[in-house]
Parts: structure tokens; sequence; C-alpha cells
């Protein structure tokens, strides 16, 4: 799905900046759309790899208000 909606939105810019006669947003050179389609299969590798792998120093990151589960211990103990 999230590669039919990059297609789409690419294709979009493309018919977009033709009608309109701007330059497209892409490299003129070989390289530049190799280095392109480089980073493209480099996202969607990291995407389809990092949520298979397991958090194991969740507890050392902080939440919502930016302390850690440690430090919010602490702080229970000082208040209660």
């Amino acid at each position: 799905m999230k590669i039919a909606l990059g297609l789409l939105l690419a294709l979009s810019v493309g018919v977009v900046c033709r009608l309109v006669g701007l330059p497209l947003p892409a490299p003129l050179a070989f390289t530049g759309a190799i280095l392109v389609l480089a980073m493209t299969a480099g996202y969607e590798l990291v995407d389809r790899m990092a949520p298979h792998r397991e958090a194991l120093h969740r507890n050392n990151c902080g939440g919502p208000d930016g302390r850690t589960e440690s430090a919010r211990a602490v702080d229970s103990h000082l208040v209660g």
C-alpha cells in the first residue's frame, strides 16, 4: 500500500511540474538516480526489519515527560 501511494505521489509531482513548467525535482545524472534508488531501498529495508527487533532498553527511555522509569520511581518515593 505504501509503495502504491509513493508511486502515485511521484507521478502526481511529475505531472504538476510538467503542467506548471517547473523543472523536475530529481537528479539529472545517472548516479543521482542510483542514489535515489539506493535511499529508497534502504528506507524500505529498514522499514521491514525494524519492527521485528525487541526493545531491550525500553525502561531507560523517557516517557512523555522525558523522565526514565527509575526517575519516576524516585520521585514517587519522595512525594508519597
